[in-house]
This record gives structure tokens, C-alpha cells and sequence, in this order.
């Protein structure tokens, strides 16, 4: 990232729609890290931090991992932006986590950053970003006076149905990663997805290109987001599929591979909150 840290580029996500028992967290969470996710995506508004950070000190405790090989990213809840609010959401969510740091701190919706900053300096976390900015108001933050950190990323929806080639190369272009969630594709909530969107993951395209090398279509979405230098966000609840979405890192697409999946975007968008739209700095007013 731009100051300096690292964040690896897989990470495994921890929202869970409703219907998953929240007990599950906790032990999809070890078998991520037992297969060899080093970046967990977690958020105080997942309502599983306690399960999470419980499965962290599990594999920290049985000498699968030290908490250094761990990269952890948090997310202020809009309900927390005020200065007094946003250390004290980390401070809590750090002591439900069990941790003393979390690596990345990302502001959930946009709003404020002075408050991330006041984190920063608190040694409460190591880098900071932002989730769901869209291009003008990325500008914005980058343009401020004053500007003490500049956000190491920006999280929003991508996969090859929403490949975001704009909002890429923007990013690129001042030295912002792009971290990509729902990198599979989603229809794991009801009132946030249609459930009559397309199944990524039932792609005719990807499903040939994984033929290839004996991949599944998550390997080969997944495979084209590292490609591309972006940090793709995985999430399953299913230990087998959890295994298998981290089998990418034994080959490589081609130009042709990724020219062809380039061809299958959409502009397609799964994750949608109305709850938001009437709020004049909702991200998606705007084309990218």
C-alpha cells in the first residue's frame, strides 16, 4: 500500500447473511487460516467479531500462525464517524477481537476521515482506507488541504461481471489499492441482492477457462483479480470450497485468458442498500 504496509492479496471475507448460524464464524474463520488465508475482512456491523477473534487466538494458540502473519482489516459503522465515537468502535471491537492492532481500517460508508486519522495516530491501527467511495468522492479525499494519510485502498464490489476497469485505473494512477468483495459474485442476502441476478459462478466463460488448467470458475475470478493487482475478498461457509478458493497461486491466465473475461463485464452490480440511496453522498449515483 501507499505507506508502506503490506496486505495480502486473497483475503477471507466474514459476513454471513442471516440464515448462517453466527457459531459458524468461528469455525469457517480457523479453517480459512488453517488453509492459508493470511487476511481476514471482518466488520463490527457483521455482529461476529467475538467468534472471529476467538478462532484468531485459536490458531494464534496452537502455533498455526503469530498474530504478525495475520492481516486483519476492521470498518467504521456511519453511526460511529464523530472523533470520540470512531476510537472508541475500535477500541471495543479490538477488545472483543482479542487483538491489540487491527492492520486496516477502512471507513464503511462515505463519510468522515478525520476520525480514521485520530485512530492512526492512536497506534489503534496500521493503515487506513476507505469502502464504497466512488470516483469524485475518492477525488475529494485526495484533494483535501491538509491531508495527514492518504487511504492505502479503497473496497468496493468487483468480479468479472463488475470488473471496475475505470475505478482501476484511477486507483492506479494515485498509488490506491483496490480491494475487490463479492470477488465471486453474490446472492447471499435477500434484501440487498435479487435473487434473480446472474450466477457468476455458472459463467460458461469461466467454466471453459478453468478447464484449462483444472480450476474452478471461483479460482479463475479470483486468479483474475490478482492479475489485475487487485486484493480479492472470498467468503464461504463451506470448509471444502474455503480450501479450494485458495488453490490460485499454482498458475497463471494468459493475456488472451484475461482479454476474454475482461469481455464478460457487465457493469453488473449485486449488492445494492437501498436504505442509503436518498443519502446525498450515496456512491452510486454517480457511473463509477
Amino acid at each position: 500500500m501507499n505507506d508502506g504496509n503490506k496486505i495480502p492479496v486473497i483475503g477471507f471475507g466474514t459476513y454471513a447473511p442471516e440464515y448462517i448460524p453466527v457459531s459458524l464464524s468461528e469455525e469457517a474463520t480457523e479453517v480459512a487460516i488453517e488453509v492459508g488465508f493470511r487476511h481476514i475482512d471482518g466488520a463490527h456491523f457483521y455482529q461476529n467479531e467475538k467468534e472471529v477473534g476467538r478462532a484468531i487466538q485459536k490458531k494464534i494458540a496452537d502455533g498455526t500462525v503469530k498474530r504478525e502473519d495475520l492481516f486483519y482489516t476492521g470498518k467504521l459503522w456511519p453511526t460511529y464517524h464523530s472523533l470520540e465515537l470512531a476510537e472508541l468502535n475500535v477500541t471495543q471491537s479490538l477488545e472483543t477481537l482479542q487483538l491489540d492492532y487491527m492492520d486496516l481500517f477502512l471507513i464503511h460508508r462515505p463519510l468522515s476521515l478525520k476520525a480514521m486519522e485520530k485512530c492512526k495516530d492512536a497506534g489503534l491501527v496500521k493503515s487506513i482506507g476507505v469502502s464504497n467511495f466512488n470516483r469524485r468522492q475518492l477525488e475529494k479525499i485526495l484533494n483535501k488541504p491538509g491531508l495527514k494519510y492518504k487511504p492505502g485502498c479503497n473496497q468496493i464490489e468487483s468480479h468479472p461481471y463488475l470488473n471496475q476497469s475505470k475505478m482501476l485505473e484511477f486507483c492506479k494512477a494515485h498509488d490506491v489499492l483496490l480491494v475487490a468483495y463479492s470477488a465471486l459474485g453474490s446472492h447471499r442476502h435477500k434484501y440487498w441482492v435479487d435473487q434473480s441476478s446472474p450466477l457468476l459462478l455458472e459463467d460458461l466463460v469461466l467454466a471453459e477457462i478453468g478447464k484449462k488448467y483444472n480450476k474452478t470458475p471461483a479460482n479463475i475470478a479470483i486468479r483474475y483479480q490478482i492479475q489485475r493487482g487487485v486484493v480479492a475478498i472470498t467468503k464461504s461457509y463451506n470448509p471444502d470450497r474455503i480450501k479450494e478458493n485458495f488453490k490460485v497461486f499454482d498458475f497463471e491466465l494468459t493475456p488472451e485468458d484475461m482479454k476474454t473475461i475482461d469481455g464478460i463485464n457487465r457493469d453488473f452490480l449485486y449488492v445494492d442498500i437501498p436504505l442509503f440511496a436518498a443519502h446525498p453522498e450515496y456512491p452510486l449515483h454517480d457511473e463509477y
